[in-house]
């Protein structure tokens, strides 16, 4: 077993795969900062997992070649505009990277059958990883959710339980699912999920050779924007950079809490209304890590913003025209970076985080 600490009380357990949150409510962050050495790093392993001797897992893997995405310069749109292409996953979204690490410890403690509430990409996400490790997935979905993520999970091998209403209600269906047993294998409560997305902090510092001015991400329930935050906050801790970079976080004004929040300076955010937008992956009313991403995005001198439909279709249109085909969630971070462009000359980086493949049907 391993260490765990509480994101809200600070208090220090050890991980149980039945003890998904803390008995305060907080959600589990592995203990901080996360340790990191470059001498550590594995360059002849696939992926993140180049960096597993960091984790206290994972020396032999289930892996479907998750991570080391590609960084390519939009030097055509601007010269400090970067793009870091997290839909060349295997399962086409960044999710791959959390569901790795998450379920390859839960794996290493005996664990066989999984659940999990997600829109679409996570539930994809764990539905293929589910199969690689011989594991039994059961996953939550909103019905309205697109019709090729449920394709996926189905093609998997993933029991899919499909749940009307706003996507809260797939949440609450779970949470009662789990009343009469399971594993909630979930993507934002599970503490090792997050040593997956740090792995996106290093990357990019390697790929660049230095950290970006700033990094833009999709917001809905935040855990590639606080995975991002602790491995910047790694490599600053370890002394490998001297500040961290500026994290932006972007959320659809149909349901934007963590927006909201953060303009009126509240510590946490209030439940939103679940308003309708293409951008389904950040459709997230009340997310659990709220209060954690704000923290994170005062902490770095970033902020949280909030952009309209049709902001998201543009920025999806413009990077088609850059060879980019991303979901309408995955074009997020290309909405605002011009607001951002103003404040420094120096690099900034877009996180594009699903395929447009996963979209054709919504």
């Amino acid at each position: 077993m391993w260490t765990i600490q509480c994101a809200r009380c600070r208090r220090m357990d050890t991980y149980h795969p039945t003890q998904w949150r803390c008995t305060c409510g907080g959600p589990w962050e592995p203990p901080r900062p996360i340790p990191f050495d470059h001498r550590a790093i594995r360059p002849y392993q696939p992926g993140i997992w180049r960096y597993t001797e960091l984790w206290p897992f994972g020396q032999d893997p289930i892996t479907l070649g998750e991570g080391w995405t590609p960084m390519i310069p939009l030097s055509s749109i601007d010269p400090r505009l970067w793009a870091k292409l997290d839909y060349v996953m295997p399962t086409g979204s960044y999710k791959d990277r959390g569901t790795a690490t998450g379920l390859n410890a839960l794996r290493e403690m005996g664990v066989d059958q999984v659940m999990d509430d997600s829109s679409g990409n996570a539930g994809a996400s764990l539905a293929a990883y589910a199969a690689r490790a011989g594991l039994q997935a059961t996953l939550f979905a909103p019905a309205h959710a697109s019709p090729g993520k449920k394709a996926q999970m189905h093609a998997m091998g993933a029991r899919l339980i499909e749940v009307p209403g706003p996507r809260a209600q797939a949440t609450a269906a779970l949470l009662q699912a789990l009343e009469t047993g399971g594993i909630y294998a979930s993507h934002v409560y599970n503490p090792f999920v997050l040593l997956g997305l740090a792995a996106a902090a290093w990357e990019i510092w390697e790929q660049l050779g230095q950290a970006p001015d700033a990094v833009i991400t999709p917001l809905g329930h935040g855990m590639l924007f606080l995975g991002l935050f602790l491995g910047f906050e790694a490599l600053q801790a370890a002394g490998y950079i001297d500040q961290l970079p500026r994290l932006y976080g972007v959320q659809a004004a149909a349901c934007a809490p963590l927006a909201h929040a953060f303009a009126a300076d509240l510590e946490t955010p209030s439940p939103a209304e679940e308003g309708n937008t293409i951008a389904e992956g950040v459709r997230i009313p009340s997310p659990p890590r709220g209060r954690e991403i704000l923290q994170a995005a005062r902490t770095t001198r970033g902020a949280i913003l909030a952009v309209q439909e049709s902001e998201i279709r543009i920025a999806q249109e413009a990077l088609a025209r850059q060879g980019l085909f991303v979901e309408p969630t995955g074009a997020l971070a290309m909405t605002v970076w011009p607001r951002i462009a103003r404040e420094t000359d120096r690099i900034i980086v877009l996180m594009l985080t699903g395929s447009g493949l996963k979209s054709l049907h919504n």
